[in-house]
């Protein structure tokens, strides 16, 4: 009787690679290797199924997928020429709290949570005293406003920040993780504050230094971190 308990050691598994991924791989190493730059015209479809050995449908598919992913473009009287990839562009069109796992919405705000964290830094340097007022007339409307109606103002407020960091690619993604950050305030059926409010953080900023804001946001924060610990 043959026993089958090291059949996965005995037996060499199928490769699942189809002609497509390989050649997309192959693409990509050629360019780096090349040091293609954005705006660089790529060699004809047909030129790079010869020389990779393959049909020109394979190649199309391989370039069908580099070009959904933003690296090729395709230019009248240039044809296929490199392009600069919108590296957050497949990640917005994704982003939907509707069709996300409770444990990806988590470990999205979570990370919303660590990216406020770092923001001190970057604020002492660009805020202004135009960006504080706003602030402070978001902090002061909020005051005993309805729930609806806070979770808006704790949205403003913290993109708000985002605005005055100045980083166009971090404020574009604050901006896709709105709708995680309202959606777990929902589920928490309240906007939960720490003993440090946004009244106290534009105080910070107007009075204090980076690590006191960074102390100040922690404290603000806490109720979230402590949450994410149950």
């Amino acid at each position: 009787m043959v026993i089958h308990n090291n059949l996965s050691k005995d037996i060499e598994r199928v490769p699942t690679d189809t002609m497509a991924d390989v050649v997309e791989l192959r693409l990509r190493d050629y360019f780096k290797r090349k040091s293609f730059k954005p705006g660089d015209a790529l060699p004809k479809e047909l030129e790079l199924a010869e020389a990779l050995g393959v049909s020109r449908n394979v190649v199309r598919e391989a370039l069908s997928r580099l070009r959904m992913l933003g690296m090729i473009e395709s230019k009248k009287k240039r044809g296929m020429i490199l392009s600069s990839p919108d590296i957050l562009g497949a990640f917005e069109r994704i982003l939907d709290p509707l069709i996300m796992t409770e444990d990806a919405l988590k470990d999205l705000f979570e990370l919303r949570l660590v990216l406020e964290m770092g923001l001190a830094d970057i604020l002492f340097i660009n805020v202004t005293d135009k960006a504080i007022n706003e602030l402070e007339q978001i902090a002061k409307s909020e005051v005993h406003a309805p729930m609806e109606f806070r979770i808006k103002n704790e949205i403003a407020f913290h993109g708000k920040l985002y605005e005055i960091a100045g980083n166009d690619t971090l404020k574009r993604f604050q901006i896709m993780l709105l709708p995680v950050f309202g959606f777990v305030i929902k589920m928490e059926k309240e906007v939960t504050y720490g003993k440090v409010t946004h009244r106290d953080l534009v105080e910070l900023l107007k009075k204090g230094n980076k690590d006191d804001f960074r102390q100040g946001m922690y404290e603000h924060l806490k109720p979230h971190f402590d949450r994410l610990k149950k």
